[in-house]
């Protein structure tokens, strides 16, 4: 995000305004900033439990969003509301009515008293900051010409407020300027395409007749597994950094978009999630590589071991995500069925790993693992105790999961807001654990290995396999006859 604004009437603006941090106490504390009606009064629309909002029309929950001369959202609230918004209406859309709220308070106050009109500032600060807010959490939202034409005629219209010694205009300015920074370099990123690895499918390549002295492996690379794990670490934390919320909920927005042409997700916006589920897949892959391509024995079950001791030490640092994606590369069939290979495999550690990660109850010893993983980060007093990477796809798939289970509206037409709660609390703890800096040394040549090594296709995998350790019973031979037919007639 970028850095706080340090002139002196935002400090005090925010000193003066409910900062609750996001979701350290969401079910104790109010959601709105300030007392809300007693339980017993008639509250219709928005609807209060324990102090939070859990439904509303949409009109009452913008209300809740834009600030008051007296009043301003409490933090927890604008990151719930403005992420889930998205599902419901357009940015801009939303910007336009947040906009028109504004004016008209500002109207109000304009022909009020005179203690009303001395407030216009304090209640300008306000819609600023709340502009700053969801410009820098939600940049992306100002992509388009609409979001920021908007932006620009609220702050135009804000600014009148302080004309005498242009502070809010300052501000303004700098807030505009740090958005189309954010904008910028998100567009670079995405400009970068993925080195996809082209699948090894060369028929020299696969049969092995060269000498094993000349092929360059992983090990020739790296053989300590806890550097290799802490590189590893580097490239999770690289990739997870260019994911946004807004991106993670393109997951809710994207399926909704056959039910309300209005609300259609961004369908590019997935990008950077495909990309980060493309280097799972790819480390899969590399981890099979690197052992089916071995033509000795010996040599292949130290691979194995060697991967083993990798993904126990990525469990160790709480990158679970590599964790995962090593066993499973590991679990692959080319390489699940040398049976040879495995035999001389001290097997314990890799039974404690698969342990961790058994898919019963819903992955029950992973989250119980995870849970562990967050409350040490949350203690933590360095970053390497901070490192929390969770399985992505169990994560995605929670997500989606809890969109379909819950609706977004309730019977009475009000959108079920303890929904949204609960979503934009996972998605704002993922958040947390990827701003963590990474705290290792970064090794280029290692990365490099990792990120541009020759991965074997699933077809060159089974040839390499099959190479290794022949065929043992009659599926497993007609498939190598198979195999090798294509690989000939390819010749």
């Amino acid at each position: 995000m970028a850095e706080l604004l340090c002139n002196a009437a935002v400090k005090k603006c925010k000193e003066t305004m409910p900062q609750t941090p996001i979701f350290s106490s969401m079910l104790g504390s109010s959601c709105s900033g300030q007392v809300q009606p007693d339980m017993g009064e008639r509250c219709v629309d928005p609807v209060y439990q324990d102090g939070n909002i859990v439904s509303g029309s949409l009109e009452a929950l913008i209300e809740r969003l834009v600030p008051t001369m007296d009043y301003y959202p409490d933090r927890t609230y604008i990151f719930t509301f403005l992420l889930s918004s998205r599902v419901f209406i357009h940015p801009h859309e939303l910007l336009a009515k947040v906009g028109q709220i504004c004016i008209k308070q500002k109207q109000q106050l304009e022909t009020g008293t005179e203690a009303e009109k001395a407030k216009l500032k304090s209640f300008a600060a306000k819609i600023i900051q709340l502009l700053k807010e969801w410009t820098e959490t939600f940049p992306y939202d100002f992509q388009d010409e609409k979001s920021m034409k908007e932006l620009k005629e609220i702050a135009h219209r804000i600014t009148q407020c302080d004309e005498e010694n242009g502070t809010v205009k300052k501000i303004t300015s700098q807030m505009t300027q740090n958005l189309l920074m954010a904008l910028s370099a998100r567009s670079q990123y995405q400009e970068i395409r993925e080195k996809f690895r082209q699948p090894v499918t060369d028929k020299g390549t696969i049969l092995k007749n060269k000498p094993q002295s000349t092929q360059k492996d992983i090990l020739s690379v790296c053989c300590d597994p806890l550097i290799l794990a802490q590189q590893l670490t580097h490239i999770e934390l690289e990739r997870v950094s260019n994911i946004y919320p807004e991106d993670l909920m393109q997951i809710v927005s994207h399926m909704d978009s056959l039910d309300n042409h209005k609300c259609r997700g961004d369908v590019t916006k997935t990008y950077n999630l495909e990309a980060y589920d493309n280097w799972f897949n790819c480390l899969s892959m590399l981890v099979a590589t690197e052992i089916c391509r071995v033509v000795k024995k010996k040599q292949r079950t130290r691979m194995v071991e060697f991967f083993i001791d990798v993904a126990r030490e990525c469990f160790n640092i709480g990158n679970f995500n590599s964790m995962m994606a090593i066993i499973s590369g590991m679990n692959l069939s080319p390489v699940a069925r040398l049976k040879k290979t495995w035999s001389k495999v001290k097997t314990a550690k890799f039974d404690v790993l698969e342990h961790h990660m058994d898919p019963s109850s819903n992955f029950c010893n992973y989250r119980t693992a995870l849970q562990g993983a967050a409350q040490r980060s949350q203690t933590a007093n360095s970053n390497r105790e901070k490192i929390v990477i969770p399985v992505f796809n169990l994560f995605i798939k929670d997500i989606y999961f809890l969109h379909k289970i819950h609706t977004n509206r309730l019977p009475n037409g009000q959108i079920n807001f303890k929904k949204f709660w609960e979503i934009s609390r996972q998605i704002h703890d993922f958040l947390t654990w990827k701003q963590v800096e990474c705290p290792f040394e970064k090794d280029k040549k290692i990365q490099s290995y990792l990120l541009t090594a020759p991965i074997y296709s699933e077809e060159a995998l089974f040839i390499a396999s099959f190479e290794s350790e022949g065929p043992e019973n009659h599926m497993e031979k007609d498939s190598w006859k198979t195999l090798r037919t294509t690989l000939l007639n390819r010749a």
